[in-house]
């Protein structure tokens, strides 16, 4: 028995990426919050800026998650519109920087 193809049962991959949203998001805090502990901890100036510009990134991979959960949970019942390639290469860039933040935070 075939759907016509405006009718489509989404199932939970739209959930499943919602959360999976928020786990990114809430590693990103775990691993900022880390970061300003030990930038503190050690008390360098290098680590103080590091700490500020991943603060400043995790605050745009926030956004960009926030962002994106919304979409997903306003189109529930119909096809969510795909994670554009500006949004995906912002969240990659957040994603890339804050590990060279971390990088800087270890040296």
């Amino acid at each position: 028995m075939s759907t016509p193809a405006g009718d489509r049962d989404p199932g939970l991959q739209p959930e499943r990426t919602r959360l999976a949203w928020r786990r990114t998001t809430l590693s990103g805090t775990v691993a900022a919050v880390l970061a300003a502990k030990a930038a503190l901890h050690t008390g360098k100036g290098v680590g103080l800026a590091a700490v500020a510009v991943s603060s400043l990134l995790w605050l745009g991979f926030l956004a960009l998650a926030h962002l994106r959960i919304h979409t997903l949970a306003t189109a529930a019942p119909a096809r969510p519109p795909r994670l554009t390639a500006r949004h995906a290469a912002g969240a990659t860039l957040c994603t890339i920087a804050l590990a060279v933040c971390a990088l800087a935070l270890l040296f």
